[in-house]
């Protein structure tokens, strides 16, 4: 399943001939077939959209608030009629297994509209202090650049705020899972998205990427992707002073708290590191045990490991699928092979991969004991299924070594509830999650130190795509 306007691009509200050649695979990451081509823009391809978006930023910024919750609110129903076909092209482009497609890569979606719904009709647009008007407005053009691992999570985390504060954009999707982005912007269409308000050209970071980072005349850009990469977005933009916005790599500890049931808490760990084939910024990569609780937590581990089930991404049944290419696969045996060579226990799974698969790339969902801070697997984002479990012999020891990282993204910690949220409130990170709670598409997601900067979902995401004006003297 490939769209019929994969070696298109959507500019201006019509699917246009690219005005180069450059062509890119599509390949199934669980068979290694390729799906179909795409399309990969130019320099002039991006400034094509970045005109189209500008012409129609003055008469998009004036709509109504309530037109834009319209939108969105088409938008909403447009992607809810699309749903199945949304979870098969994430299937497809990445190898999430189909339920996982369903119930958490195209809910996503779903949820982010429907929070940033809700939040843009309780936002504060405008309010008064004293004699002076404070007007909250979009801040121009905005380019959005999305990564492979959640392609509808970050996609409409970054287009429905900045529709709803009145912005116009140029999305470019990963062109290695680009499929949904494509179906996306067919429900644009499909939705009365006014033309050139939502722009749509894949290619790659060093083409695409690079010109909308620099572009004079964009005014945003919304970036989530590997902190490499975010440091390169910035040094783009600088030269022109525009909005940053980066949610990027992250490392993040689980600290099982001596008071909790080890058992139970380190099984919920592992699903939470291994869930998306580890392909996820914000996963539980680091886990901290008391020492001395090293043989149960590994024998719960091996537990929780053993009863995934890894095969044909078209299964109900399949709870792990592939890496997303050849690239990330070779990446993540470079890294298991690396905590082999500095000394960390093999506690399950391992190099290659796993038993009875000959095809796809797949890794062995995989968890190393008696890790130490130093070790490159406790250091390093490694995006695949591989945890790195490490002892401690105080709760202030384990603190000390969450915090020993670059990044900051997220952060777990399991335990009886009023030392559990003391131990939150230490550590730094964008977002602290304490017990294992659901999803909460309100609270604010994004990070400290090199997981980079701006807050994403809701509210918080709206004001990502706001500027805020003083009218000094416009009276009671």
């Amino acid at each position: 399943m490939i769209s019929d306007h994969a070696l298109r691009f959507y500019i201006n509200g019509q699917w246009v001939q690219p005005l180069g050649g450059a062509r890119m695979a599509v390949e199934n990451p669980a068979t290694e077939e390729v799906l179909g081509e795409i399309a990969l823009g130019s320099v002039a391809d991006t400034d094509r959209a970045v005109a189209a978006a500008r012409a129609a930023f003055d008469g998009f910024a004036q709509t109504p608030v309530a037109e834009r919750i319209a939108l969105l609110e088409r938008l909403l129903a447009a992607y809810d009629a699309r749903a199945e076909d949304f979870a098969q092209a994430m299937r497809l482009e990445m190898g999430a297994p189909i339920t996982w497609a369903r119930e958490a890569q195209v809910w996503a979606g779903q949820v982010h509209l429907q929070s940033t719904i809700a939040a843009a009709k309780a936002f504060a647009w405008e309010e008064a202090r004293g004699s002076t008007r404070i007007i909250r407005e979009g801040i121009g053009v905005c380019a959005l650049i999305t990564p492979w691992n959640w392609p509808m999570n970050q996609i409409v985390c970054k287009v429905a705020p900045a529709i709803a504060a009145g912005c116009t954009m140029v999305l470019k999707p990963s062109e290695i899972a680009p499929l949904s982005g494509l179906l996306w912007a067919e429900v644009c269409d499909a939705a009365g998205v006014p033309a050139g308000v939502f722009n749509l050209v894949n290619g790659t970071g060093p083409e695409v990427g690079a010109r909308l980072s620099s572009h004079p005349e964009v005014d945003m850009v919304s970036f989530t992707g590997s902190t490499r990469a975010g440091v390169q977005v910035a040094a783009n933009a600088a030269p022109t002073v525009k909005r940053v916005a980066q949610e990027l790599g992250g490392k993040s500890a689980n600290i099982i708290l001596p008071s909790a049931d080890l058992a139970a808490a380190v099984a919920q760990g592992v699903e939470a590191c291994m869930g998306n084939t580890g392909q996820s910024c914000d996963a539980p990569t680091r886990m901290f045990i008391p020492r001395g609780a090293e043989l149960e937590a590994y024998r719960a581990a091996q537990a929780a490991v053993a009863a995934m089930v890894i095969g044909d991404t078209g299964d109900a049944g399949v709870t792990m699928g592939p890496l997303v290419s050849r690239a990330q696969y070779e990446k993540v045996q470079g890294l298991i092979g690396q905590g082999i060579a500095e000394g960390a226990t093999l506690v399950t799974g391992g190099l290659g991969r796993p038993e009875g698969m000959n095809r796809g790339h797949y890794a062995q969902p995989t968890v190393f004991g008696d890790v130490t801070p130093g070790m490159t697997i406790a250091r390093e984002e490694i995006f695949g299924p591989v945890l790195a479990i490490l002892s401690y012999d105080s709760v202030d020891q384990a603190v000390a070594m969450a915090n020993d990282t670059v990044y900051g993204l997220a952060a777990y910690v399991q335990g009886a509830l009023p030392e559990a949220r003391a131990v939150a409130r230490r550590l730094r990170a964008g977002q602290v999650n304490v017990n294992g709670p659901d999803w909460d598409t309100f609270a604010p997601f994004g990070g400290y130190k090199q997981s980079g900067n701006g807050r994403e979902y809701a509210d918080w995401g709206i004001h990502d795509f706001c500027e805020v004006k003083a009218i000094v003297g416009y009276g009671e």
